[in-house]
């Protein structure tokens, strides 16, 4: 199932990224304890209503936008360009836009801009639905003031305060009842998605592809909007390639808006299920890359790391070696993804991709049966006893797998809170040396035995 999108878009010092955390703590996920899994937030999973949809704040897209004046003005002019590119993201993936002003600073020449162009935006075909959002609206004075925002012509204002929590549940309410429910796909090929940061060389490596392995191929409208999906049949296996490169659509992209392609890479994340991660070879492993790849964690995909333009690298007997363990390192939280060194240029190793995502696939479906899953355990506290926590000591009573893609877990404790997250890292990595599960992830669910002390 694929969730609906909901991307925040407005000009600077609005209150996006105040409002993103507000949303996205309505859910009260569990996050990854997990060393080197730390990163700055830009997207979160979010749940109202029992509707689930991605959270996008487009304000933090570009780390480097911090190198705009650090005051802005109350109109945003030196930002209108980067707010307009984000504002086209917003419209090509995002399946509703929830635009943000402010009621302090009033009607600015900025909003009336950004209104004006999501309104031109949103005469496309299947445009996403639209909310305004008026906020810091703390106060009834300032929630009447938002009435002055009828004047952009972009439904009724939405007062809310991002800061307090105020009107909040409101705007979700009328938020939900817009989006799509999540759609699943209409078609059983396995969807492999292609990602990465901008002139990574993904065009090359889709091109690559398809021109060697001699296949019918078959363009067919996806349903990511203005994207082509690429539909092939490999030895008698019917895949999709999810394209995020855009090599179809180059002409019709303002320059720059490469930038804000995180919409995209999500929304192909989430129909995927299992990822090619590209990585510029000469220039290693970037911020980008990182949060990409955390991306793809959040998401449970199977993950490939395609290492490319290797052919641009000089070279000697240790240098695959030294590169493999510098980019486990700096990935520590991918460490079981397999990693291939590729020329999308030469072809070199091109012709191991596929196979290799298709192995990871596999991966993702396997089952343990339970009385192997029972010995794995056995053997793993025989060999390293759970520590104990204020003199309790873990106890594990019985565990079996209760789904694939992932696999997934479940294992009966004494108390799940006895549980540190380096014991639930080294049950998976006892997992991983005897099953395999090769570049597929594993989530381990411990549950407390009622009685039990």
């Amino acid at each position: 199932m694929s969730r609906p999108i909901v991307a925040l878009v407005g000009r600077p010092n609005v209150g996006k990224s105040t409002l993103f955390n507000r949303l996205a703590g309505e859910r009260q996920a569990v996050v990854d304890e997990r060393p080197g899994t730390t990163r700055d937030r830009i997207v979160a999973e979010a749940e109202w209503n029992g509707v689930a949809f991605d959270l996008v704040d487009t304000g933090g897209l570009d780390p480097g936008a911090g190198r705009h004046p650090a005051v802005p003005t109350a109109d945003s002019t030196e930002y209108l360009e980067d707010i307009r590119r984000q504002a086209e993201a917003a419209c090509r993936e995002a399946d509703a836009i929830l635009f943000i002003v402010d009621v302090l600073n009033g009607l600015t020449a900025a909003d009336a801009d950004v209104a004006e162009f999501l309104r031109r935006q949103r005469r496309r075909e299947r445009p996403p639905s639209l909310l305004l959002v008026v906020n810091k609206c703390d106060t009834a004075e300032r929630q009447q003031q938002a009435t002055e925002f009828y004047a952009l012509g972009m439904g009724d204002p939405i007062p809310i305060s991002a800061l307090h929590g105020t009107g909040v549940g409101d705007l979700l309410d009328q938020l939900t009842a817009s989006l799509p429910s999540g759609a699943a796909e209409d078609d059983s090929s396995i969807r492999i998605a292609i990602v990465g940061r901008p002139n990574v060389g993904k065009s090359s490596l889709l091109n690559r592809l398809l021109g060697e392995e001699r296949v019918i191929v078959s363009p067919l409208p996806g349903t990511t909007r203005d994207a082509v999906d690429t539909h092939l049949t490999y030895y008698g296996t019917r895949l999709t390639l999810v394209d995020t490169a855009g090599i179809r659509r180059r002409g019709r992209i303002l320059p720059g808006v490469e930038k804000y392609s995180v919409l995209r890479t999500l929304k192909a994340i989430e129909r995927a299920q299992v990822v090619l991660l590209l990585i510029d070879a000469p220039e290693g492993l970037t911020a980008q890359d990182a949060h990409i790849a955390g991306l793809i964690v959040e998401k449970k995909r199977g993950v490939v790391l395609l290492v490319n333009k290797w052919d641009a690298v000089e070279k000697d007997d240790q240098t695959m070696q030294v590169y493999r363990a510098r980019l486990q390192a700096e990935l520590t939280f991918l460490d079981y993804a397999p990693i291939l060194f590729i020329s999308a240029l030469t072809g070199q190793r091109t012709g191991e991709v596929l196979p290799l995502a298709l192995q990871v696939q596999e991966e993702g479906l396997r089952r343990v049966p339970t009385s192997r899953f029972n010995r794995l355990l056995q053997d793993a506290t025989d060999q390293h006893p759970p520590p104990s926590h204020a003199g309790r000591a873990l106890k594990i009573y019985f565990g079996a797998q209760s789904r694939t893609a992932p696999p997934t877990f479940e294992i009966q404790v004494n108390d799940p809170r006895l549980v540190h997250f380096s014991y639930a890292r080294y049950l998976e990595n006892q997992l991983r040396q005897r099953f395999g599960f090769v570049g597929t992830p594993i989530e381990l669910r411990f549950r407390g035995r009622q009685g039990a002390g």
